[in-house]
């Protein structure tokens, strides 16, 4: 047996002793002052017997703290303590709690200004310029910045949500949304949500703005800034056929609805898979759908990361390796196993291949899977790593066995083993060999410990090459010795976005001898046209690393433009 999981650093709360199993929260979104203030009550769930609760908070205001115990309701003493990187612990002095009591604590607070959680914009930062917004971004640990809370993946709870913002604007949460009413002044609307399905805290987010709802399907819709609707509805109009691909392939989808909303330009990541309401990034709208495998990346993490969840984030890898996985098994189903070959090595040589060798270096703790993140904010860590070395792992492990149909098999049943708990990469372990008893001798063949233990790059697995080698194959014919370079742009014009990507990569890797041709690669290919923010964005590093001048102002315009950090940092830098 595996044994129980070790401690997660990251979180101050006592949750061995104590558990959340529901909040519910009442704010007050104040766009002046750039803070929620108001209320949250935690039903505990005492599992050892203690006499105080510890919470994770970042740089809250507290203004009091009750426990109801036993029919009656009491003021508490509280103390709160540095935690360094990890912001401070609240400590709550309570009477006795014997396992099995029920307390419930209210705390009342007060957000900083600047939380690590909250992205507060004026109007004139959004796209349409109409009404200020707000967004938040709670994953890895910045929930303790809007709610004293147990900000672990080891914790789920259910919640509720009363949120009070300026009339004329809407709230989205993520949850079921219950409604919304006037307020008693008449100057701000009241909405209400409720989420049934327990949930670690990182998965808490919210918006407020100007937005406009687009229905895709009886389950689906899309949230935009008006301007941006019919875009939008159009891009993400094959949602919910994805999310049946998704079904078949990992089991029933639980969560009610799976809504979407394209944020303004600042939010800083491709998307975020919080439940019932996928946050997404402007820079997917291409007008063509070329980049909608984000949309199936955050479909897929209902299941592995929202339903299963890593119970630290040292075992990411367990959320992001098999999301990316099963997001490519998704694609091959749609457009074909080469297609799913092809991702999975561009993945490899492209991201991989460069976050081991020129973001950290070979021998860095971050190039782990299984990382040692001692006090640090797991942020630090955040890389390509889990992702892709996780999903070169499965395909690893998939092959080795032989079997893809059974191996599916096997994702579908793990799933449904481990929905609604938290899991570490030793039961996960575990559960393939007892899966798969008979391929013993194939998985000791794996090197186990060079694959989660050891920094830098794995082995890489043996891909169907067919789609990479036709990429490479154009890329020579700009980067060879003495090679003419092709004035055609049909066979690149014929090519998925993807594979155009793995064309401009493979001429970013042999930089060197490509020389002065960045005007006739331009010319040729249409690239400085490029709708796909993916392709401009490797179009524009060619340009930066061959030194060629007149990149200079497309690649600062298009930095000011999108606040992705993908495209931003390496522009900068």
């Amino acid at each position: 047996m595996a044994p129980p999981h070790p401690r997660d650093p990251s979180t101050a709360s006592n949750y061995e002793q104590v558990s959340v199993s529901h909040y519910v929260v009442k704010w007050n979104v104040d766009f002046d002052k750039k803070c929620i203030a108001g209320d949250v009550k935690l039903v505990l769930d005492v599992k050892q017997e203690t006499s105080e609760v510890i919470l994770d908070t970042r740089e809250l205001t507290i203004r009091s703290v009750s426990c109801a115990s036993n029919g009656e309701t009491k003021e508490v003493e509280y103390a709160m303590k540095d935690n360094g990187a990890l912001g401070q612990k609240l400590i709550v002095s309570t009477a006795l709690l014997k396992a099995g009591d029920k307390p419930v604590l209210t705390v009342k607070y007060e957000s900083s200004n600047n939380a690590a959680a909250l992205q507060f914009l004026t109007a004139e930062q959004t796209t349409d310029k109409v009404a200020p917004y707000l967004f938040s971004q709670c994953q890895a640990i910045n929930a303790r910045s809007i709610v004293p809370c147990m900000d672990t993946p080891s914790v789920k709870s259910t919640y509720e949500a009363e949120v009070c913002v300026p009339v004329g604007l809407t709230c989205l949460m993520s949850a079921i949304g219950q409604g919304s009413k006037s307020s008693e002044c008449g100057k701000h609307t009241i909405f209400s949500f409720k989420q049934p399905v327990s949930i670690p805290s990182y998965l808490l987010a919210v918006v407020v703005g100007h937005l406009e709802r687009k229905e895709i399907s009886d389950r689906c819709a899309v949230w935009s800034e008006p301007s941006q609707a019919e875009a939008a509805l159009y891009e993400f109009g094959e949602t919910e056929k994805i999310l049946k691909v998704a079904e078949d392939l990992v089991g029933p989808y639980v969560w009610g609805r799976y809504d979407l909303v394209v944020l303004p330009a600042t939010f800083p990541f491709g998307g975020m898979e919080n439940p019932c309401l996928t946050f997404i990034t402007p820079t997917l709208l291409a007008g063509d759908r070329s980049l909608v495998n984000v949309i199936a990346h955050e479909i897929t993490h209902s299941w592995t990361g929202n339903l299963v969840t890593n119970f630290s984030w040292e075992h990411f890898w367990l959320n992001e390796g098999f999301t990316v996985f099963i997001e490519r098994k998704i694609h091959g189903r749609m457009y074909g196993e080469l297609e799913r070959q092809f991702e999975s090595e561009s993945g490899y040589d492209e991201s991989l291949v460069r976050t081991v060798n020129d973001v950290f270096g070979p021998d860095h703790e971050y190039t782990k899977l299984v990382q040692d993140l001692g006090s640090a904010d797991p942020d630090e860590a955040f890389s390509s790593i889990p992702y892709e070395k996780g999903s070169a792992l499965l395909f690893t492990v998939e092959q080795k066995i032989g079997d893809n149909a059974r191996f599916e098999q096997f994702l579908k049943s793990y799933i449904q083993k481990y929905a609604y708990k938290t899991v570490s990469t030793e039961e996960w372990k575990e559960y393939l060999y007892d899966t798969f008893s008979d391929k013993k001798v194939i998985l000791d063949n794996i090197n186990w410990d060079l694959w989660l233990h050891k920094a830098g790059l794995p082995p890489k697995p043996e891909y169907d090459s067919t789609l990479m080698r036709a990429c490479k194959d154009l890329a020579n014919k700009w980067t060879a010795e003495g090679s003419e370079a092709p004035t055609d742009g049909e066979v690149f014009e014929k090519m998925s976005n993807s594979q155009k990507l793995a064309v401009i990569d493979a001429i970013r890797v042999n930089k060197g001898i490509f020389g002065d041709r960045m005007p006739s690669l331009t010319a040729t290919y249409k690239l400085d046209q490029a709708k796909n923010a993916e392709l401009k964005f490797s179009w524009l590093m060619l340009g930066l690393e061959t030194k060629w001048t007149p990149i200079i102002d497309a690649s600062l315009a298009f930095a000011l433009a999108v606040g992705r950090m993908k495209y931003c940092k390496p522009i900068y830098k």
